[in-house]
C-alpha cells in the first residue's frame, strides 16, 4: 500500500525563480541598459528567457512596455511634424 502514493505529477508548472536580485546585480543590470542594443537584447532575454528571477523579469517586461509607448509616442510627433511641413507646402 506504500507505493500507492508514490507517482510523479507532469503537470506541474515548474517553480519560479523567487531568488532575490542583489545590489551588485541591479548595478551591472544599469551598466548594461546603456549599452546601445545591448540594453534590447538583454531586456528580451531577462523577460522571456526563464532563467532570471521574477522580480528582475517583470522590471524588463515593464521597460519593454514603457520603450514600446515611447516609440509609438515618437513616431506620432514625427508624423504629425511631417504632416505639418507637407501642409505648408
Amino acid at each position: 500500500m506504500d507505493n500507492q502514493y508514490q507517482y510523479q505529477n507532469f503537470n506541474q508548472i515548474p517553480a519560479k525563480n523567487q531568488s532575490v536580485v542583489s545590489i551588485g546585480d541591479w548595478i551591472i543590470t544599469f551598466i548594461l541598459m546603456v549599452i546601445p542594443l545591448v540594453n534590447i537584447v538583454m531586456l528580451f532575454v531577462w523577460a522571456f528567457g526563464g532563467s532570471a528571477p521574477e522580480s528582475k523579469a517583470n522590471w524588463a517586461k515593464a521597460t519593454l512596455i514603457f520603450y514600446l509607448i515611447g516609440f509609438v509616442i515618437v513616431i506620432l510627433f514625427w508624423s504629425a511634424i511631417a504632416a505639418l511641413i507637407v501642409g505648408l507646402r
